[in-house]
């Protein structure tokens, strides 16, 4: 269920704004040049004066020869106490200089954890502190990577505006140094502004306080941190989120985020919490400065007590501490322990949906886990209505072997389950704004001559795209805008919906869902990664995670083409794309294929001058060359594999290369990024800010979808559809229908009255789907159809009464809007379509009484062409109907259509009545115009005529028709057999 926030004070006036804030950026003091000169002086002597006074004076630490043996027989002396002393300082000074070198490749690359030299804590913690006082004032500490946690926030409307929005996240997403620094210069000088509250709290025992430390170098605290180090539990950070959670900290902000913390913030701790940089109330003092002192008291105020929950307090005393006439006494916050996450927890609406309150219960037996992730709902729903399309036309031209059936097969169990979750949780508008979105900037980047950023993820919040870069990329084009910093590029949703189609590369194809936190969903671009990316977790929770990141890569709307490999499951997975997943057997073949992808891509980049793929993809290769390789590895590797892999992974990013590499230990040697899932399906990366409520395909679901897509391929064996429409009407005098509904062209319904006003609109759509739909309609399926942005139960209930209402009842009084027993939604046999009819009569006449009787036959045939009268609900309203975009019945009506001319115009050349059958190809053209075989039946009737002028007429017309692709070969070799000089008869008429 969505989580419960509690209300800001001004929640009632002002609305949230959840627009990443700027960060107010504080100048460099004197103090702080002094400092970084101090710091270089200090490295400096370090790393140059100790080695030259160490080789003036004790020599160098290596002997002139090399005899251990001799070495073990001499005496112990005092030049050798001398010299082994003179070499553990020597091997000090190395382990020092290295650490240096670690940090600050770290701080300048701004790309990774800085690595742990071993045994080097304090020598490591020295170097951090003088490197990052020494980067402080340098150019190149605005080159820091941001935060992902700092999108996918809540942010207040009411905050007063000298208050630095910052965010401070840990590891490898940490802000910016200089921002860093800017934001506690805020806190601080908020905190001096601060008024004193007069009257004093009473006396808080041995309760802690912990204050949010400012960055060191490139480091900055997270609850997590502060958990494991006073706590000893890294997951003990709920505590501390629920100990302070909406409490008013010293700059007026509050904690409504686990990942969001900001310097200068007051923190209070569990009764068991332990460190020397803790401070305990009141017998603190000496350690704190007055001012710090002043900001703890004041916070610890503002406990439950102070909120209104100390029941201990009479009602008056409430009274007068809200309205200001006086201080109510309260009580300390007690420790309470971390709430409990289950599953009801992670059952939230997709983005842009309401919450309802079947959403937030299983009574429909709908899977969670694709309802509430719209993207990849949608790439499958596509991709499984392009497979059933392209089944429905290669057994349309199919040959000798015979035709399959017009209808795909019904699926059942979890399958239907699976398929109804899909048409609930799509969200086909999403992905679309988000591939114009994309290639339109990279379409307005080219027309500026720039280069492609590098994009490391992208967050899609209340409709808005933002994409957070490694660096800083200057001013976006028009009409993105910039984010709350430099490394930030956001698009309004009203912006991306006046952008079209435009003919360029997919800029960012390895983007893929990962999850949501509150209303925003994240996806991360594997491809960007520098380094490998891990995943840990119990084997069946990271399968989870892999199959849904293979589904939704293999599936999604803004890639043009990717390879994608498994390795070490997902082998049925093959079946959603052929053309893009592969699977291999072993890490063997991994590394073996990886190696010399990795050296092609290198020297290709090399030859063609460009520096990276990005730089490549918007150029004249861009169909041909840099499409992304994505690596999924399920399979934990050895140590030695994965350094391996490590070491391809190194320049990956540059590459267009992925990996996602799972690991049961946690513990991946050469992982650049790391991740968990858990149990809960909480994905959990602390040191890049981020815990989010994972998208998952569990492997039920994954079966469910594997079955839908091998049952839709055209290679299906022979349990495919048969050859029976699923629904056949009674099509003689006596089978007269009490509600006919007429589809095939304009929407007319006979046998019923229109109903009133407003309501009509919404009646005549919801009895369209479910005419289109004889099998059942789920409810929840029928409700996101109607409305796609969401709706509550009671407003779904009353549609499907009113829909009762208006069909009303057989003769026998049974209902003709019947729910059966899987409570889907079914109409009675006595309410038809214009389409089941034609159904109907094309089976009778082909399969039924039409067979052993011409005459019937023809009849039959006739009924059915007369019934076209058009495309499918041609004149629906626009903006309305948009559930039509998932069904496939605009494929199979046109070749229904076909098949009848086409039999209609055999029956009539039986007879040699040529110019019957033409009219007969010509009406079935009307509404299907592209098929092949029509064309190809109307040059025979017309050859038949044995008119030349009128068959080159036909030809000329066909010609024109085909433009620039040029006629189909079948139909050039027909007419090649037929009129041998059509080239230059319709040459020279045109």
């Amino acid at each position: 269920m969505p989580r419960r926030r509690s209300p800001s004070p001004s929640s009632s006036t002002a609305p949230r704004n959840r627009t990443p804030q700027p960060v107010r950026v504080r100048q460099r003091t004197f103090g702080d040049f002094v400092k970084a000169f101090l710091a270089f002086v200090a490295l400096a002597v370090l790393l140059v004066g100790v080695p030259a006074a160490l080789a003036m004076t004790a020599g160098w630490p290596f002997p002139e020869t090399f005899e251990p043996m001799e070495w073990l027989r001499q005496d112990i002396s005092v030049s050798t106490f001398l010299g082994i002393l003179t070499f553990v300082v020597w091997l000090a000074w190395a382990q020092f200089t290295a650490c240096v070198l670690v940090e600050m490749k770290a701080a300048l690359s701004g790309v990774g954890v800085p690595g742990r030299v071993p045994g080097a804590g304090p020598s490591q913690l020295l170097a951090r502190q003088l490197v990052a006082a020494l980067l402080l004032v340098g150019a190149t500490a605005a080159s820091f990577t941001p935060s992902l946690a700092q999108l996918g926030q809540t942010y207040d409307d009411n905050q007063r505006p000298t208050v630095a929005a910052a965010q401070q996240t840990p590891g490898l997403f940490a802000q910016q140094q200089e921002q860093a620094a800017g934001a506690a210069a805020a806190v601080a000088e908020q905190a001096s502004h601060t008024e004193a509250t007069p009257a004093a709290a009473k006396k808080q025992g041995d309760t802690k306080f912990y204050r949010i430390q400012p960055p060191e170098g490139r480091h900055h605290d997270s609850l997590w941190e502060i958990a494991e180090r006073h706590l000893g539990d890294g997951r003990r950070y709920k505590e501390i989120f629920e100990l302070n959670k909406d409490r008013v900290q010293p700059d007026g902000s509050r904690l409504s985020e686990a990942s969001l913390i900001r310097p200068g913030w007051i923190m209070e701790m569990p009764g068991d919490a332990r460190g020397g940089d803790l401070v305990e109330m009141p017998d603190d003092a000496p350690e704190v400065s007055p001012e710090v002192r002043q900001q703890i008291s004041d916070y610890a105020r503002t406990g439950d007590g102070a909120s209104g929950g100390d029941q201990a307090q009479g009602g008056d005393q409430a009274q007068d501490s809200g309205s200001g006439g006086g201080t109510a006494h309260v009580d300390l916050p007690r420790q309470r322990p971390a709430p409990e996450t289950g599953h009801a927890d992670l059952r939230r609406p997709a983005p842009g949906q309401v919450a309802t309150p079947a959403q937030d219960s299983s009574s429909f037996g709908l899977p969670e886990a694709l309802l509430t992730a719209p993207l990849l709902a949608a790439g499958l729903l596509g991709a499984l209505g392009h497979r059933r399309r392209q089944a429905l036309w290669q057994s349309a031209f199919a040959g000798i072997g015979g035709r399959r059936g017009m209808e795909p097969p019904t699926p059942t169990g979890d399958a239907l389950d699976v398929q109804d979750a899909l048409l609930v949780g799509a969200d086909p508008e999403g992905v679309r704004l988000l591939d114009r979105s994309l290639r339109g900037l990279a379409a307005s980047l080219a027309a500026e001559s720039r280069p492609l950023p590098t994009v490391y993820a992208a967050w899609m919040s209340n409709g808005d795209l933002h994409l957070q870069l490694a660096q800083p990329s200057g001013k976006p084009p028009s009409p993105w805008q910039l984010g709350q910093d430099q490394t930030f590029w956001m698009l309004a949703r009203a912006d991306a919906e006046a952008y079209e189609d435009v003919d360029t590369a997919a800029p960012y194809p390895g983007l893929v869902s990962l999850g949501t936190m509150d209303d925003s969903r994240l996806l991360l671009n594997l491809e960007s990664v520098p380094g490998i990316v891990s995943l840990s977790g119990r084997e069946e929770d990271r399968a989870a995670v892999f199959a849904s990141v293979a589904a939704e890569l293999a599936t999604n709307g803004w890639s043009d083409r990717m390879t994608i490999t498994l390795v070490g499951f997902g082998e049925d997975l093959t079946a959603l794309a052929p053309s893009r997943l592969r699977h291999l057997d072993g890490i063997e073949a991994l590394i073996e294929t990886m190696e010399a992808e990795t050296r092609q891509r290198r020297g290709a980049l090399g030859a063609a001058g460009h520096d990276s793929v990005l730089t490549g993809r918007t150029g004249p290769a861009r169909h041909t060359r840099w499409a992304p390789h994505l690596v999924l590895l399920a399979a934990e590797p050895s140590p030695e594999d994965a350094m391996t892999l490590a070491e391809l992974a190194a320049d990956a990013g540059r590459l267009g290369i992925g990996y996602l590499v799972g690991t049961g230990s946690g513990d991946l040697p050469g992982a650049a990024w790391e991740m968990e899932i858990t149990a809960e399906g909480r994905l959990l990366a602390p040191l890049l800010g981020l815990e989010l409520d994972a998208q998952r395909l569990p492997a039920a679901q994954r079966r469910a979808v594997v079955e839908l897509f091998t049952d839709a391929d055209p290679e299906h064996g022979p349990d495919g559809p048969g050859t029976t429409p699923p629904f056949l009407v009674d099509i003689s005098e006596q089978g007269r229908p009490a509600v006919y509904a007429r589809l095939v062209g304009s929407y007319e319904i006979i046998g019923l009255e229109t109903p009133d006003g407003e309501r009509s609109a919404l009646l005549h759509e919801a009895l369209a789907l479910l005419l289109l739909h004889r099998e059942g309609v789920h409810p929840r399926v029928l409700s996101s159809a109607l409305w796609p942005r969401g709706v509550t139960d009671d407003v779904r209930e009353a549609l499907l009464d009113r829909l009762r209402d208006w069909l009303g009842t057989d003769p026998d009084g049974t209902p003709r809007l019947r729910t059966d027993d899987a409570g889907r939604l079914t109409l009675a046999k006595s309410v038809v379509s214009d389409l089941d009819v034609l159904r109907s009569l094309y089976h009778e006449a082909t399969q039924g009484k039409g067979v052993d009787s011409r005459a019937v036959r023809g009849r039959l045939l006739t009924d059915a062409l007369v019934l076209v009268r058009g495309p499918l609900l041609a004149d629906r309203p626009e903006g309305r109907y948009r559930w039509l975009t998932h069904e496939i019945v605009d494929a199979q009506l046109p070749l229904l259509v076909a098949d009848t001319g086409l039999a209609l115009a055999e029956f009539h050349m039986e007879k040699n009545r040529a110019e019957k059958a033409i009219e007969a190809l010509n009406a079935a053209l009307r509404t299907a115009p592209a098929d092949e075989r029509l064309w190809n039946e109307l040059l025979r009737a017309t050859h038949a005529l044995d008119d030349p002028e009128r068959l080159t007429a036909l030809a000329s017309d066909l010609v024109t028709r085909s433009g620039a692709r040029g006629l189909p070969p079948r139909t050039e070799a027909l007419l090649d057999e037929l009129l041998p000089t059509w080239r230059d008869a319709v040459a020279a008429a045109g």
